[in-house]
């Protein structure tokens, strides 16, 4: 039987200890601060972002919050919509959008008997995971965002993903039947002390990179999100050459690379790792984060070597491989940006939440 089809034993593994690892994360054993799971309901699940400046005209997200727990995560401003902090509440609080799948077929459904396929067409690309991750643990039990994808495909709506976990493996089926311009898996170091200290309870590097693969055996556009490149800790070519040509070993398909980038919220969680784990580090962050971005001199010269080691290995930028399938180009991230996948969020969430006032900020490829 093919990988990927129904009753491979690779992926029933994989769906089995997600399962478990979910469970594990509901119960939060000892040493761990309790993990709740809230259910809420909401109104529309694809969220419109309107500004010109981005490369996606909608956004899904089944959950707020992530239990990944990484440290650097620009959607710990989110929790902010509801009157939380952006501390460790966004990793052990997390809300759950149980009718997700009934609201966006319901949107579909609206539009498609308004205008059919012809009027569907003109909506743009959906990203899914621009404020969480959509294959988080608790997504092996609850299948939201598996559920969205069969929706989506249904109305042969374009899409694209971005997610840490191989749990997206799972899905196999339903993404090859739907319409997805690229997967988007994040790896930012192969450095196992690193990795664990920055994102707590995130899949394996190496995982990603296998998941990446198996993707990319099965015909679709997956590459890596090599980000956020961490000052002192993942900018240098040492750093950045292992993970491209680890990348490259399992046959992504593209790479896109963005800075570190630190909101207000973001950056005392942030600074309070690093002065666990690489106090030394500290003065230099003091320097480069006096504002949410890094200065632009020091940023481009990261992104050019990064670019550099790019065409040495023959992996193609995101925007060559998008370009080759018909996808909106990606754009410059900035503030208005941020302000837009903010205000999106805010407008879309229609939850049974009040949302506050805080924007999101967005670091993605799309």
């Amino acid at each position: 039987m093919a990988r990927g089809e129904r009753g491979d034993p690779h992926l029933c593994v994989l769906e089995i200890c997600a399962t478990l690892y979910a469970n594990i994360c509901l119960k939060a054993g000892a040493g761990m601060a309790r993990r709740t799971y809230e259910r809420i309901t909401t109104k529309r699940t694809m969220n419109r972002v309107q500004t010109p400046c981005m490369p996606f005209s909608w956004s899904i997200n089944p959950y707020r919050g992530c239990a990944h727990g990484c440290s650097f995560c620009y959607a710990r401003t989110t929790h902010a919509y509801l009157g939380m902090q952006a501390d460790d509440t966004f990793q052990n609080h997390i809300f759950v959008k149980e009718n997700a799948a009934e609201a966006l077929e319901s949107q579909l459904a609206r539009a498609f008997r308004r205008g059919g396929q012809e009027a569907l067409e003109k909506w743009g690309l959906v990203a899914v995971g621009t404020a969480t991750d959509p294959y988080q643990p608790i997504e092996a039990r609850m299948k939201l965002t598996r559920e969205c994808l069969k929706v989506l495909a249904k109305y042969r709506i374009p899409l694209t993903i971005t997610t840490r976990s191989p749990l997206i493996l799972r899905d196999m089926d339903v993404l090859s039947e739907a319409n997805v311009r690229g997967i988007h898996i994040s790896v930012n170091t192969l450095d196992s002390v690193l990795w664990r200290r920055m994102e707590p309870e995130s899949p394996s590097p190496r995982k990603r990179l296998e998941a990446v693969q198996t993707l990319v055996e099965r015909g679709l556009n997956a590459g890596i999100f090599l980000a956020p490149i961490l000052p002192g800790l993942t900018d240098g070519d040492g750093a950045v050459r292992a993970v491209l040509e680890a990348a490259r070993g399992h046959h992504t398909r593209f790479a896109v690379a963005s800075m570190l980038r630190l909101a207000p919220d973001v950056k005392e969680w942030y600074m309070r790792t690093l002065r666990t784990y690489y106090p030394e580090l500290v003065p230099l962050y003091e320097r480069l984060y006096r504002r949410t971005n890094p200065p632009a001199v020091y940023a481009e010269e990261v992104l050019v070597r990064v670019r550099r080691w790019m065409r040495r290995l023959g992996i193609p930028f995101y925007r060559e491989s998008a370009d080759a399938d018909s996808v909106p180009e990606p754009r410059p991230v900035g503030g208005e940006m941020t302000r837009a996948v903010g205000n999106a969020e805010k407008a879309g969430n229609g939850s049974n939440v009040e949302p506050g006032t805080q924007a999101v900020q967005l670091s993605m490829p799309l």
